[in-house]
């Protein structure tokens, strides 16, 4: 129901006011919840950062205290001071022994190794290896000649590297300490339930190790550039916007942790996407709470808004205003009402005048369904300008469509409003009653004459019949038929009329498209005797056409058919009882030859439609195009299929009982068909005869044993089911043009 200007002057600015008051105490609660989980999220990564500072701390001085004291007991001077050869176990076994007793408190998954520089061995992995002088060269220059340092990491493509320098503390350097950290090791020791990046950078800013290496999170401008920020700062702990230390970088923080012990920093990554997980919960909670809020608002609004106008609404009421109409002020409504009583009278007389079509076709389709009492009638016909209709006499004149030309099946209604004002333009108004579109396939006018004799009435009929049939083809491009009926002298007999011309148009079948007919030229032949005739020697035909698939023969021979059906009975019901007959026989020869057309389709359906189709042309196309042909295309695949089915099986057996007595009498026996139809498909499909195939495959079989087996030419023609060597070895020749034996010693020779 629509609302006045004064509901909505109510309505409206609570309705805004309760939007400000939701709005922003969901800001305010959106405000404080991101601050909370910025900070309790940063406390998170902070504490991870940390812990995972902690913990590999821990395990790097592990690493570090455990050969700092190895350099300084007696077995590790003894072992770098004497060669070790494959032959020197016991001194291999110490120093393998103490390179095991590091692993087990170290980094699991480590590869130690102790590496002296003055005997040139190397133990590895439990493995002992000489040193060549080039490695040897290789390993003063990389690590010992030049260093400030005994004790460094360094970054590998595998991971990270500890070299100690042995002793730690003496310049005359002796071995070198390895211990190889893998990436998978690093990995698992600073793993996280959560998907947290973590970097790690020594004291000169190298990035010695990142859990992400293949993605590029940082580059390394933005390296230095946390390096100098944490240096100048100071601090062991903190965090640093991404943003402001590169403004191309995308917005994140990075949160940090130095090692107190070798300054190494640790830095993990806190970016938008991880608040903004963490704030879904809250985001879809806020609106959900905002929704209601709103809701409640606006039922509150809308309720107060309904109190505050219902004294205006009850004098609207009171005066009949249309609650629909659209005002600007209701106050103006209530006086512009007062001229709408005014003229209410004029807009009901003029709206009367307007509708005087649409009742005056009412009146006469509810004519031609005898629902008009002859009261109602005669109160009627005054209103809608008819007079002096006591001295008239009607008659009933039906169209039908008998060809839509190129049109589709949808154009029907448009052509038959089409036709309807055809009627209406070349009949005069005085002859004439409205004419209708009585359903979707006729039109009806109701005709005047009087003062008309029968012979009168008859020849205008058949003139008006014959133009209005000439313009609907020259104008509209269709063809019509034309159905009329007796006259009669009261228009409550025009259902009867109706039913007249309904029947004259049923004739269209035996008189062809374009016709005029009278029930005064049908009657007789509708009321005489009925006497069926039925042509059942062309239905033969035209079966055994089916089965036999020809296209062109049953052109032909339902061509015929129908021709006959049309001829002999004259009466249409006749006919329609006819194809129905003949219908039902395309059924029970359809489920005869096992094919599926008209079985898939509905039955009532199809009936329903030959029997509204009036036009002979159109009868024939459909059972042509939509029936027949489609059983012939059927049955020819099914005959194809059984063809190929049958000869296929006669292969089968051949191919496994060759070595057999075998004839095709025998396999007609066991398929149960007459062995010279098996004989006539088994060539049409292979294009030999079965005993020629019978006879190949069997030769082929003895090509194949003469070659691979010792078996004798007598046992091959004996296996083969020749009574005669004689005939096996003749057989042969025939097809080979040498004899078995000749074969068999030309394919051992090969």
């Amino acid at each position: 129901m629509r609302k006045g200007r004064l509901f909505y002057k109510i309505f409206i600015p609570i309705l805004v006011l309760g939007t400000g008051l939701v709005a922003s105490f969901a800001s305010y609660i959106y405000i404080s919840t991101v601050s909370s989980v910025n900070e309790r999220i940063a406390g998170s990564k902070q504490n991870f950062i940390s812990q995972t500072r902690n913990n590999l701390e821990q395990q790097i001085r592990t690493i570090e205290y455990a050969f700092d004291t190895y350099s300084t007991t007696t077995s590790f001077s003894e072992a770098v001071n004497n060669p070790i050869t494959g032959q020197d176990f016991i001194a291999y076994r110490n120093v393998n022994s103490q390179l095991n007793y590091i692993a087990t408190i170290g980094m699991e998954r480590a590869n130690y190794a102790l590496i002296s520089l003055k005997h040139d061995w190397q133990i590895s992995d439990g493995r002992l290896s000489a040193l060549s002088r080039q490695e040897k060269n290789e390993l003063l220059k990389a690590y010992v000649e030049n260093k400030d340092q005994s004790l460094f990491w360094i970054k590998t493509e595998t991971g990270i590297r500890f070299v100690n320098t042995l002793p730690i503390y003496s310049k005359n350097k002796q071995a070198i300490a390895f211990s190889d950290i893998s990436l998978e090791t690093l990995n698992q020791a600073i793993q996280t339930g959560e998907d947290s990046s973590v970097f790690i950078l020594n004291r000169r800013g190298e990035l010695i190790y990142s859990n992400y290496p293949e993605e590029a999170l940082l580059t390394p401008g933005q390296v230095t550039s946390i390096l100098t920020s944490i240096t100048e700062g100071r601090e062991q702990t903190g965090i640093l916007s991404l943003k402001e230390l590169d403004p191309h970088a995308a917005p994140a923080k990075l949160i940090y942790a130095v090692s107190d012990y070798n300054n190494w920093i640790y830095v993990t990554l806190l970016d938008q996407q991880e608040i903004s997980g963490a704030l879904k919960l809250t985001k879809f909670g806020i609106i959900t709470m905002s929704a209601v809020l709103m809701l409640l608002i606006s039922v509150v609004a809308y309720i107060l808004a309904i109190f505050f106008t219902r004294p205006i609404r009850q004098i609207k009421k009171s005066l009949s205003i249309d609650e629909q109409a659209a005002s600007k002020n209701e106050i103006e409504t209530i006086i512009q009402s007062i001229d709408t009583i005014v003229t209410e009278k004029e807009s009901m007389e003029s709206f009367l005048k307007a509708e005087m079509p649409q009742l005056e076709t009412q009146l006469i389709t509810n004519l031609f369904r005898n629902r008009v009492s002859a009261d109602e009638l005669a109160a009627r016909l005054p209103q809608l300008g008819y007079r002096q209709m006591n001295d008239s006499v009607f008659v009933t004149m039906l169209i039908q469509l008998d060809h839509l030309g190129e049109r589709e099946a949808s154009k029907k209604d448009i052509l038959l409003l089409a036709v309807n004002k055809l009627v209406e333009e070349q009949i005069p108004a005085s002859q004439r009653m409205l004419p209708i579109v009585l359903n979707d396939k006729t039109q009806a006018t109701i005709l005047r004459f009087i003062g008309r004799s029968e012979q009168e009435i008859r020849h205008q009929l058949l003139e008006q019949a014959t133009i209005l049939m000439k313009n609907a083809r020259d104008y509209l491009k269709v063809s019509i038929s034309i159905g009329l009926s007796k006259t009669y002298s009261s228009l409550l007999e025009s259902k009867e009329a109706c039913e007249m011309s309904k029947l004259a148009l049923h004739h269209r079948l035996n008189l062809g498209k374009e016709s005029i007919i009278f029930y005064e030229d049908i009657s007789m032949v509708v009321s005489g005797p009925v006497m069926l005739h039925y042509p059942m020697e062309l239905e033969s035909q035209l079966f055994d056409a089916i089965r036999l698939g020809d296209e062109e023969q049953v052109s032909r021979t339902l061509y015929l058919l129908l021709a006959e059906m049309m001829k002999k009975n004259k009466n249409s019901l006749n006919f329609e009882v006819a194809l129905v007959r003949f219908v039902s026989n395309l059924i029970e020869l359809e489920q005869l030859l096992g094919i599926e057309v008209l079985l898939k389709q509905d039955n009532y359906t199809l009936y329903h439609v030959l029997l509204e189709t009036r036009n002979p042309e159109e009868v024939e196309r459909m059972l042509v195009e939509e029936i027949i042909f489609p059983m012939v295309r059927s049955m020819k695949d099914k005959t194809n299929k059984q063809f190929r089915s049958l000869s296929e099986q006669i292969a089968v057996i051949v191919r496994s009982e060759y070595d057999q007595e075998l004839t095709l009498e025998q396999i007609g026996e066991r398929l149960h068909y007459n062995p010279n139809y098996l004989s006539n498909i088994f060539k049409k499909e292979f294009g030999t005869t079965f005993s020629d195939y019978l006879m190949n495959y069997r030769l082929e079989m003895a090509k194949k044993w003469l070659v691979e087996t010792d078996m004798t030419i007598r046992e091959i023609a004996e296996r083969l089911q020749y009574h005669k060597p004689q005939n096996f070895i003749r057989s042969f020749r025939k097809k080979e043009h040498v004899t078995p034996g000749e074969y068999r010693k030309s394919r051992q020779a090969v």
